[in-house]
């Protein structure tokens, strides 16, 4: 990995103006070596948490059992490192078999609502195909906002 350093200053250290006043260069240098450095972390993370799940995942996943539970927070040992484990409990819904259940809610005369978080939304790609008479008709509906901007630097040269 590169130097994470613009001289004499830490990048961290730098105000966003100090940043944005940066040469072109230097800016293009800075962003190639935030990219390397996210990539590393990312790889390094994704290694220690298997190594960690290796160490320790049977023993916390045994200290759940022992407490009566699948998921949630168990806190084990290792001589003087203490490990704080916490397995999320990660539900999914059959969406076909969902839409049937209201359906029979609704035909029984129940309101949906009173059973279910019912969220309607249309794809942009069919909303732009559709004709304008029904675009119209849901336009009230329809909010458009930005969403985060990014920007990709190269040089002349065309490396990134």
């Amino acid at each position: 990995m590169s130097d994470l350093t613009i001289f004499p200053v830490d990048i961290a250290e730098m105000s966003v103006s100090q940043l944005a006043a940066l040469p072109p260069e230097q800016k293009r240098e800075v962003d190639k070596n935030l990219d390397t450095a996210i990539d590393w972390l990312k790889k390094a993370r994704t290694k220690f948490d298997a190594a960690l799940e290796q160490c320790y995942g049977e023993q916390a996943r045994a200290a759940l059992r022992e407490s009566g539970r699948d998921f949630g927070t168990a806190h084990i040992s290792d001589g003087p490192l203490h490990i704080k484990f916490e397995l999320p409990k990660k539900v999914s819904w059959n969406q076909k078999q969902l839409g049937e259940i209201a359906e029979r809610i609704v035909a029984s005369g129940e309101k949906v609502e009173g059973y279910l978080d019912v969220k309607l939304s249309v794809s942009e790609s069919r909303y732009i195909n559709w004709p304008p008479a029904l675009q119209q008709q849901f336009a009230a509906a329809r909010t458009v906002d930005s969403g985060k901007p990014s920007f990709t630097l190269s040089t002349d040269g065309g490396e990134a």
